[in-house]
C-alpha cells in the first residue's frame, strides 16, 4: 500500500488522534519508536479490515510509524525486537522505506521462518533486494507452506531455469509420494517449461 493508502486505512479508527501525536512525537525524539510500536496495537485495533485481506489497522499505522521515523538501523532495531505482528509491519514498509539493501538481513530472517505472513511480506516489493538463490528458495517455500503464488512481487519477470528445475523436482518428488501440487505451482511451471520450449 502507498502511504496514501495507509493514512486513508487509519482515518476512521478511533485511535487516529493517537498516531498523529506518536508520529510528531517520533519525528521530535526517534528513541521513542520501541514503546510507540509495541502501543500501535493496543491504541490502533488488531481487527481484520474488511476490505483489506490480512491487514489491520496497527499493520496501517506501525508501517505510518516507520515512515516518520525514516531510521534504517532503528527499523531494523525493531523489526529484531518485535513481535510477529511488529516484524511484519517493518518486513511490509521496507520497499516505502530509503533503506536500500539494508533491509535484506530482514526479508532472509521472515524466509527460515515458519510464519506464512512473514515469509508472504518477504516476497513482497521489497523481495527485488534479494538475490537469485534466495528468491527461488523463497518461492519453494511457499509451495511448501501452501502460500499462494499471488503474493510474489513480479513472479513471473524474475522465475528463471533455476527455479524451474527446482519446481519440476519438487513436483516429481510429490507425484512419486501421491501428493499433488498446488495449482499455481503447476501453472508457474508450465508457463516456463513452455517458454523453454519455444
Amino acid at each position: 500500500m502507498t502511504p496514501d493508502e495507509l493514512r486513508a486505512v487509519v482515518a476512521a479508527v478511533p485511535g487516529r488522534a493517537w498516531l498523529d501525536e506518536a508520529e510528531a512525537q517520533l519525528r521530535a525524539n526517534p528513541d521513542d519508536a520501541g514503546p510507540l510500536f509495541a502501543r500501535a496495537g493496543r491504541k490502533l485495533g488488531r481487527q481484520p479490515l474488511p476490505d483489506r485481506p490480512g491487514w489491520t489497522p496497527a499493520l496501517a499505522g506501525r508501517i505510518l510509524l516507520l515512515l516518520a521515523l525514516s531510521d534504517a538501523e532503528r527499523t531494523a532495531q525493531l523489526y529484531w525486537q518485535g513481535d510477529a505482528a511488529e516484524r511484519l509491519a517493518v518486513l511490509h514498509a521496507l520497499p516505502l522505506l530509503p533503506i536500500g539493501n539494508g533491509g535484506v538481513p530482514l526479508a532472509e530472517d521472515a524466509l527460515r521462518t515458519n510464519d506464512t505472513r512473514l515469509v508472504a511480506a518477504a516476497l513482497g516489493p521489497y523481495a527485488a533486494h534479494l538475490d537469485a538463490a534466495t528468491w527461488r528458495q523463497g518461492v519453494v517455500k511457499c509451495v511448501f507452506m501452501g502460500v499462494p503464488l499471488s503474493v510474489v512481487d513480479r513472479l513471473d519477470d524474475r522465475a528463471d531455469a533455476g527455479l524451474t528445475a527446482m519446481l519440476a523436482a519438487l513436483a516429481r518428488e510429490r507425484a512419486a509420494a501421491g501428493r499433488r501440487m498446488p495449482a499455481d505451482a503447476l501453472a508457474l511451471l508450465n508457463r516456463h517449461l513452455l517458454r523453454k520450449e519455444d
